[in-house]
């Protein structure tokens, strides 16, 4: 039981850590530095997971319950019969998709190109399907399993230790393309969304000398004046995350092309206020 609490919780980190990388990369930003802790990771890997899981789920359930159907419901000839189909199907097809994961390997192509992650899948899905086929054709055809079993007690143990590295690997393989779309495309959303976003509005003690397209730097104070906290304002930014002691912050009207992402430290240099997009405001302190 250890063993595969491990292994999703390490899938979890893993899948948010390529979400962050592939959803702040978007933005030319490396996300290292942000801070960004474990909890961040996981808080991310429930990002796009659902609909997987719940496919998979279904997925299994249907098929557990096929294979106590025709495994302990059907009459012993009607059930040989259809086992004796069943399993070389299996195998031949879980042998297959492993084949394609190694091709994919040796190659470094894709076997789909529009779904990335089909070489992870191939391998996850094929070893367990070419485990199980096996398994129906021992159960078919051979008589004396258990005493077979008991000559070689290690090896059903290794057999699924194997199997779950494989398998694990495959989902880790899978993991890497599928998270980085899921990231990017959050990305694209947010891009789509931010005009609505509340105006941010940064109060700086010292000029931060930004040269970003759309930011305008406004002076409030005049020089040998003290009483003013912070001297200067910088209007057309977005807040798109506060990571850490990070604020990371987008212009307006950022654009792959032409945009630069701003990252501010979260100190008492530094304050920020928000206003309801589009809201007229003069350019005074």
């Amino acid at each position: 039981m250890i063993a595969p609490t491990t292994a999703v919780t390490a899938l979890l980190l893993y899948f948010g850590r390529q979400h962050a990388a592939a959803f702040f990369g978007y933005f030319g930003v490396n996300f290292t530095v942000l801070d960004l802790t474990p909890t961040d990771f996981l808080v991310r890997s429930a990002d796009g997971l659902f609909v997987p899981i719940a496919i998979a789920a279904l997925c299994a359930l249907v098929g557990l319950w096929a294979h106590r159907l025709v495994v302990y419901r059907l009459p012993g000839d009607d059930r040989r019969s259809i086992l004796r189909v069943v399993a070389p199907a299996a195998a031949t097809t879980g042998a297959v998709l492993v084949a394609v994961a190694v091709a994919t390997v040796l190659t470094g192509t894709r076997p789909v190109r529009q779904v990335p992650e089909a070489g992870g899948l191939s391998l996850s899905i094929g070893v367990l399907l070419l485990v199980y086929g096996v398994h129906l054709a021992r159960s078919v055809w051979t008589r004396d399993e258990d005493a077979t079993t008991a000559q070689a007690p290690g090896i059903g143990v290794a057999e699924w230790g194997a199997v779950f590295v494989l398998v694990t690997v495959g989902l880790f393989w899978a993991v890497t393309s599928y998270a980085g779309g899921v990231g990017q495309g959050r990305a694209l959303d947010l891009l789509e969304r931010m005009a609505g976003w509340p105006d941010a509005v940064v109060f700086s003690e010292r000029s931060l000398s930004l040269d970003v397209p759309g930011v305008v730097e406004v002076p409030c104070a005049v020089a040998g004046e003290s009483e003013v906290a912070y001297r200067f304002r910088y209007d057309g930014l977005k807040l798109v995350q506060q990571a850490g002691d990070h604020y990371l912050l987008l212009p307006a009207e950022w654009t792959p092309r032409s945009g630069a992402a701003v990252l501010l430290p979260r100190t008492d240099d530094v304050r920020l206020e928000f206003a309801l997009a589009g809201t007229e405001r003069q350019p005074v302190c």
